[in-house]
């Protein structure tokens, strides 16, 4: 925050004339306190994450590494030229993993991702510098990894993120045990139901959870009932998948996936057209499974998987602008009564988002996704929804962390983009009041979360 200040007024004495300011500078000085202040209301704000990869097991880091093995980090560094086999090595310590990724942070400390690690850094653990090089990172870790091992950390980091909850993203046979749900909300992700039911794995690991040999398009349906039941009675907010760019949902007949189930059944490798139709059914079978018991189905549309295929781990898929929402109008029109948040990846999946919430009572922005997840789309993305989209469809933010340490420089980030647009487009632009413009931000950040997902 005093950085951002000291900039204010070096920008401030550029816009000076003899002796006096003139009036650019002003209204920019006006500007950028009238910002501070919609932010300061937003940063107060206690926040739910509607969309994280939380292990509630393990939420918080124990060490550095699980900061900086997050794939962001990893996947920039392979892209700065540290090869694949240092960062992944078998047996390396947690503390020897931070040392080799640290060789590259000074040619990725332009990044929104290394401005992250900073303000964690400087939040968690009290570190001032504006850079981890060879002569601090030993000191960083060993700092972080004493204030980690607190008992509390945990709680310190919830507190300090000012997070209430937190949604997770749960595999289809989780028992959904051992923790807090009213504070790690499950989410049922169904991505291996949809597109990998025939591997033997996930065969068995779905006849492990419900009880039920899946013989036919009947026991099928019924054992996803059951997987809908478990996951409801543990308090789930939302169904889950991520979705490649020509997947095209429509509907399919029981009669069309008996023999196919039949088929998995005796370990028969399906056809390309067997393996879509398997997929179109269940994905089927889940929309009307959230129909039937009013939960939202988040879809998260674009990805291909392994473009980059020797990447670190996670640091493989892409997306490309074949993606269409075009693909999903038999859904949207079919099932008006599942919302449907939708997650995409470029500008140009974007303004389509934008276009089908203008129109589609059911579809709703969500978050900025993964590539979109830097400040410069966040505004232009963002921007366009609040200018386009109904305010009580739009799911500001979500943070899809890994460790709970994530969010609060993802949320930092966020908000300081929402406070600007709020002052620049809607007081200034419009001239709102500065209580209705941070009632906006609320709604965008928290409000439409509970409304939407039914907290």
């Amino acid at each position: 925050m005093a950085a951002h200040a000291a900039l204010i007024c070096v920008d401030l004495m550029s816009l000076q004339s003899n002796g006096r300011t003139r009036p650019q500078a002003r209204s920019f000085f006006m500007s950028q306190a009238l910002t501070q202040r919609l932010l300061a209301e937003l940063e107060a704000l206690v926040l739910i994450d509607p969309h994280t990869h939380i292990n509630p097991h393990a939420a918080a880091s124990k060490t550095l590494a699980d900061i900086m093995g997050y794939h962001y980090y990893t996947e920039l560094a392979h892209s700065a030229g540290l090869p694949k086999a240092r960062i992944e090595e078998p047996g390396i310590s947690p503390k020897e993993k931070v040392g080799r990724l640290v060789e590259k942070l000074g040619e990725i400390d332009n990044t929104a991702q290394f401005s992250w690690l900073l303000e964690m850094c400087a939040a968690f653990f009290d570190f001032k510098d504006d850079r981890i090089d060879a002569s601090n990172w030993e000191r960083l870790y060993d700092a972080a990894e004493k204030r980690m091992s607190q008992p509390d950390w945990e709680q310190q980091v919830l507190k300090k993120s000012k997070l209430e909850q937190v949604y997770l993203t749960n595999d289809f046979d989780d028992p959904l045990s051992g923790f807090d749900t009213k504070l790690y909300v499950p989410c049922l992700r169904t991505d291996d139901l949809v597109f990998h039911f025939a591997r033997p794995a996930v065969r068995e690991r779905f006849v492990k959870a419900t009880g039920v040999e899946p013989g036919d398009a009947a026991s099928f349906t019924a054992g996803i009932g059951k997987l809908f039941k478990h996951f409801l009675s543990r308090g789930a907010r939302a169904c889950a998948i991520s979705l490649p760019p020509d997947f095209e949902p429509l509907p399919v007949s029981p009669l069309a996936m008996d023999p196919i189930l039949k088929a998995i059944a005796t370990g028969k490798e399906l056809s390309a057209d067997e393996a879509r139709t398997a997929s179109r059914f269940t994905f089927w079978t889940l929309a009307q499974h959230c129909r039937e018991h009013r939960l939202p189905f988040d879809l998260m549309i674009g990805v291909n998987r392994r473009v980059y295929e020797d990447g670190v781990y996670q640091g493989q898929d892409l997306f490309d602008q074949r993606t269409s929402l075009i693909l999903y109008r038999r859904l949207f029109n079919d099932f008006p009564e599942v919302t449907f948040p939708v997650s995409v990846l470029s500008q140009v999946a974007n303004q389509e988002l934008v276009s089908y919430s203008w129109i589609f009572p059911n579809v709703v922005t969500n978050g900025h996704w993964w590539y979109s997840n830097i400040p410069t789309f966040i505004e232009l993305d963002c921007r366009a929804r609040l200018q386009a989209v109904p305010k009580t469809k739009q799911i500001g933010y979500y943070s899809d962390m890994y460790k709970l340490e994530f969010a609060l420089p993802k949320f930092g980030m966020y908000r300081r983009v929402l406070a600007k647009i709020l002052a620049e487009d809607f007081v200034i632009g419009r001239g709102w009041s500065e209580q209705r413009a941070i009632e906006l931000g609320k709604l965008n950040l928290r409000g439409n979360v509970e409304t939407i997902f039914g907290r």
